[in-house]
C-alpha cells in the first residue's frame, strides 16, 4: 500500500513537471536569437527546460543542439561528431590520456562551441554501466576537464 502511494506521488510530480514545461510558451527572445544565429537551421524543435531552452535542429546535414537562457542569451551549441573525424591533435590528446586503451570505450563524441568562438571536444567514455565520464579537450589536444555522467 505504501509503495502504491509513493508511486502515485512520484508520477503526479513527473506529470506536473512535464505539463508545466509544455504549457509555457517559448520566450520570443530565444526564438529571435536562434533565428538570427542559425538562419539555415532545418526543423528546429524547442525544448523548454524551465530555466533554459534547448533547440534541436539540423544544419548542413549535422545534428545540433543550441542552448539559450530565457532571455535569449546563447550558452553553447553541441554538434554530433565521430571520433575518427576529430582533429589529429584531439585524437592524440585522447590517446595519451589514461582513458585510452581496452578498459574504456568511446561511446559519444561532440563538438561544443561556446561564446567567444571557444571550441571544446567532448568525448564520452565508459568502463562499465556505472563508470562513465565526459572528457573535454581543446583543439590542441589538452584535456581540460572531466566529469562523471550517468
Amino acid at each position: 500500500m505504501m509503495r502504491r502511494i509513493i508511486l502515485m506521488f512520484v508520477l503526479t510530480i513527473a506529470v506536473s513537471q512535464f505539463s508545466f514545461a509544455q504549457l509555457r510558451e517559448i520566450p520570443a527572445a530565444v526564438k529571435e536569437a536562434f533565428a538570427a544565429q542559425y538562419p539555415n537551421a532545418e526543423s528546429p524543435e524547442y525544448l523548454d527546460k524551465v530555466v533554459s531552452v534547448q533547440v534541436h535542429f539540423a544544419e548542413g546535414g549535422n545534428k545540433k543542439v543550441a542552448s539559450y537562457n530565457n532571455k535569449g542569451m546563447w550558452r553553447e551549441t553541441e554538434q554530433d561528431w565521430e571520433f575518427e573525424k576529430l582533429e589529429a591533435d584531439v585524437q592524440d590528446g585522447f590517446e595519451k590520456s589514461k582513458y585510452s586503451g581496452d578498459e574504456w570505450e568511446v561511446t559519444e563524441t561532440k563538438i561544443i562551441t561556446r561564446p567567444g568562438n571557444k571550441t571544446l571536444y567532448r568525448i564520452k567514455v565508459q568502463k562499465n554501466e556505472v563508470q562513465k565520464k565526459y572528457l573535454f579537450f581543446t583543439g590542441t589536444g589538452k584535456l581540460v576537464s572531466e566529469t562523471i555522467t550517468l
